[in-house]
């Protein structure tokens, strides 16, 4: 047996690679929701920490984990590769196939595990939304995914949406840049993917009524051409039109999106300037927060601390230029106050960035029932003690189920929030 990768946890080595891995002990396998795979798949928990462990030949075992450490350093979100197990062999002498090992993203979930009963259309619309940016972002960096589908994405909730990773690159390539070909056949595949995924969850009575599986298969072709046209289409300004110009990066920071580079060439007319975003970055708002806070989150979870962060340095009267000072004293006047209300039995429920997120939407409902701004302190206690605490874990719990092997079939099925019902963005520190 060979392995290669990276020594972060040596007792990878002394795992029983001489076994098959549907024969794997019952006391050494986790068990933890995953999507569909054609490959055998399991996890296990070494000094805890959780690893996938996918079986599959040795080229594309290979393969794959160069890949994915390729995406992961250009700050893609795709799962962590932690290594390669080639040459493996039973105790007779037979070959075994190759396994592929990767670090279990913390707190995410497969498509079927992010709803109850049945899927409604706006689970399915969040679902598709964060697709389409992934698609984006993969292909913004040369890389046809060849097989996007949602059982090959983990998804983990990101302030009321969803940040999508992917999680099988197997039949990916990864080019300087990629023709429309290219991209045209990755959008087919995914619209043909996902719309078989909704059939089947259709057959099993998963799906509420009203959806459409082809239709809101379709629909993901057109979240993704309006996104890219967005973050990639020229605009045709005069000089008078400059704001125009403004008015685009600040869409495209809004999406998330870092505008790296602009081209401009002018018309023949000598009046009209053509202007091009040449190069795009995600994660404008994440980036942001870290370099303020240190924090590390999902987009939409740091655009929201981000707001809060201003309504806070606009109440305590800290000007623009004083913004990392704000910021060192939000980190402790707010968010580590939430954090030290809740309980370390209840801190697996979710992301501490989520249940800060929630923590202000539901002060927002509270003060809206009141008809007063309600306290930062009472609406953190009576989260945590009303929602927070009848909340499954999504952290580490889901797979503290030792002892049973994670099968095809099993399923862990979480209760998404109700969608906000009032307009106005809730949560916001009113003072």
């Amino acid at each position: 047996m060979r392995m290669t990768g990276r020594p972060q946890e040596p007792e990878l080595a002394f795992l029983p690679w001489h076994l098959p891995l549907e024969e794997w002990p019952e006391d050494l396998v986790v068990a933890l929701p995953r999507g569909i795979s054609r490959h055998i798949v399991r996890f296990v928990r070494l000094n805890g920490v959780v690893y996938a462990i996918k079986e599959v030949e040795a080229p594309l075992a290979q393969r794959e984990y160069e890949l994915l450490f390729d995406l992961g350093r250009r700050d893609l979100p795709v799962v962590e590769p932690v290594g390669v197990v080639l040459d493996r062999h039973d105790r007779g002498g037979d070959v075994l196939p190759a396994a592929l090992i990767t670090q279990h993203l913390q707190f995410s979930l497969p498509y079927r595990a992010l709803f109850s009963s049945s899927l409604r259309q706006e689970t399915a619309n969040r679902l598709l939304d964060a697709l389409a940016v992934l698609l984006v972002q993969l292909h913004l960096a040369g890389f046809s995914w060849n097989d996007c589908s949602l059982s090959n994405t983990l998804f983990r909730r990101d302030a009321g949406a969803f940040a999508a990773y992917l999680v099988d690159a197997e039949t990916g390539e990864l080019h300087p840049s990629l023709s429309i070909g290219q991209r045209e056949y990755d959008l087919e595949t995914a619209a043909t993917n996902v719309a078989g995924e909704l059939m089947d969850l259709q057959a099993g009575g998963r799906l509420q009524d009203g959806i459409d599986p082809i239709v809101t298969g379709v629909g993901i072709r057109t979240k993704y051409d309006a996104l890219w046209e967005e973050v990639t289409g020229p605009i045709v300004i005069t000089r008078d039109d400059r704001y125009l110009l403004e008015a685009r990066v600040r869409r495209l920071n809004e999406l998330g999106f870092d505008v790296a580079e602009l081209q401009v060439s002018t018309q023949s007319d000598g009046e009209h300037i053509t202007v091009s975003p040449k190069v795009v970055d995600a994660g404008h708002h994440s980036r942001r927060l870290i370099r303020l806070t240190g924090l590390d989150v999902e987009e939409n979870q740091a655009r929201r601390l981000l707001n809060d962060l201003d309504s806070y340095r606009l109440k305590i009267g800290i000007g623009q230029e004083d913004e990392e000072l704000s910021a060192h004293r939000w980190v402790t006047d707010r968010f580590e106050r939430v954090m030290s209300e809740v309980p370390p039995a209840l801190r697996g429920k979710l992301e501490p960035a989520e249940i800060f997120h929630e923590v202000l939407e539901h002060r927002w409902f509270m003060s809206e029932r009141a008809g007063a701004s309600v306290p930062f302190e009472e609406a953190i206690r009576d989260y945590v003690d009303s929602i927070l605490s009848g909340k499954p874990d999504e952290q580490s719990v889901l797979g503290a189920r030792i002892g049973q092997p994670s099968d095809e079939t099993a399923e862990l099925r979480i209760v998404l929030p109700p969608e906000p019902t009032q307009p106005g963005e809730p949560g916001g520190d009113d003072g």
